[in-house]
């Protein structure tokens, strides 16, 4: 007689799919429930799970301080793009499987106590691929800063450039580098978070041009691909060239910083970086002026030459000096005493002021009052050349 053994129900419909997830670094089985209470960070290796925009948003910001703007933005279809599926039907269905109109949020909120304006994109939103919201989004949030001297948080997961919207999408990199130029003109903060990964049109644009950079341990920031930048340079790069770790070594980043320890982290740099307040049109951390005229250097130059230079009409010459020694034949002659007085008036006027010497001033001697008067060149002064001969023996005998 044969033997009937009980029927066992699949252990796929007692337990629901998502239950476990694999870490893809040390290969290990997490239960959700416990991977949740760590932020999705593996307790085994440390390996950083991607996270949700709303989920990156409850661990920065404080409990309820979060008031999102702008969410009615949403992406439309200029160009009529369709590859594998139109653009409509892609952005219904990241719509759908993110409950988020576009890949970034932004709003304001505290952290730590204090008010900022966030910005966080969402890799699950079509790679977080940046289209004319997400850089319209980016810079309002800028301009908002700006307009209210707060400090900017961007937390940036992309894949670059949407190719859907093609060059409204490469244009958002200008846009979005002009509003946080003005804002670091006006002297407010930027906290840029590179998360993994940050990649294409957003690392080449906003993503690096914090005051803080910071990163997630082993975050992928880089322009291109590892392959694409070999073939480009024709060389063999180093191995985790575009890892947060290797940048952080090679100065391109601040700090790298576990994710249990980031908000203490923006916290603690919010606390130092401090927006300047403007007051009559400057910022008041700035010494008030003093109502100086401006400092030209060139007239200042000019000014100190004609000072402490001779003049071309008060300068002596000689015969083999630039003049014309045919035309004037005694222009050494010339050049009287009070020439030389106004010339030392002149460069002691420019010059500090010194202690008086017991030497009386009439025993300085003048040098251009002891230079004697020279004769024409080619002629010869009889009463100088006697006195300048020494008497011979001679012709003291003969007188």
């Amino acid at each position: 007689m044969p033997i009937k053994l009980p029927s066992f129900r699949p252990r796929r419909d007692a337990y629901p799919p998502d239950l476990w997830t694999k870490c893809p670094s040390c290969e290990e089985m997490l239960f959700n429930k416990q991977l949740d209470k760590v932020q999705r960070v593996c307790p085994s290796c440390g390996h950083h799970f991607r996270l949700s925009a709303a989920a990156r948003l409850a661990l920065l910001l404080d409990h309820g301080t979060f008031v999102e703007r702008d969410a009615g933005l949403q992406s439309v279809d200029p160009l009529g793009f369709v590859d594998q599926k139109s653009y409509p039907d892609r952005l219904a269905a990241a719509q759908l499987a993110t409950g988020m109109r576009d890949a970034a949020v932004w709003g304001t909120g505290t952290l730590d106590g204090r008010p900022v304006a966030i910005c966080v994109m969402d890799f699950g939103f079509m790679g977080g691929s940046m289209g004319a919201v997400v850089g319209e989004k980016v810079t309002r949030a800028a301009e908002y800063a700006l307009a209210q001297r707060l400090p900017l948080v961007v937390v940036s997961a992309s894949g670059g450039a949407r190719m859907q919207e093609g060059t409204l999408a490469l244009m958002q990199l200008a846009k979005t580098i002009g509003a946080l130029e003005r804002l670091r003109a006006g002297g407010v903060p930027y906290v840029s978070v590179l998360s993994d990964p940050t990649t294409g049109g957003v690392f080449a644009s906003f993503a690096v041009l914090g005051d803080i950079n910071l990163a997630e341990p082993n975050a992928l920031i880089g322009f291109a691909g590892a392959r694409v930048s070999a073939g480009t340079i024709a060389q063999e790069l180093p191995a985790g060239f575009q890892r947060s770790e290797f940048l952080f070594q090679h100065g391109f980043l601040d700090r790298v910083v576990h994710r249990s320890e980031l908000r203490g982290e923006i916290a603690t740099f919010l606390g130092y970086l401090v927006p300047a307040s403007r007051r009559n049109g400057t910022f008041a951390d700035e010494p008030e002026p003093l109502g100086l005229p401006s400092f030209r250097p060139l007239s200042f130059l000019s000014n100190l030459a004609e000072r402490v230079m001779p003049s071309e009409a008060d300068a002596p010459t000689n015969g083999s000096g630039s003049h014309d020694s045919a035309h004037e034949p005694a222009a050494a002659s010339q050049v009287s005493p009070e020439s030389g007085a106004a010339r030392r008036a002149a460069v002691a006027a420019s010059l500090p002021a010194v202690p008086a010497h017991d030497t009386p001033e009439a025993a300085v001697p003048d040098p251009v009052e002891q230079e004697p008067e020279r004769a024409p060149e080619g002629t010869v002064d009889a009463d100088a050349h006697d006195a300048a001969t020494p008497e011979r023996p001679q012709d003291a005998e003969r007188g």
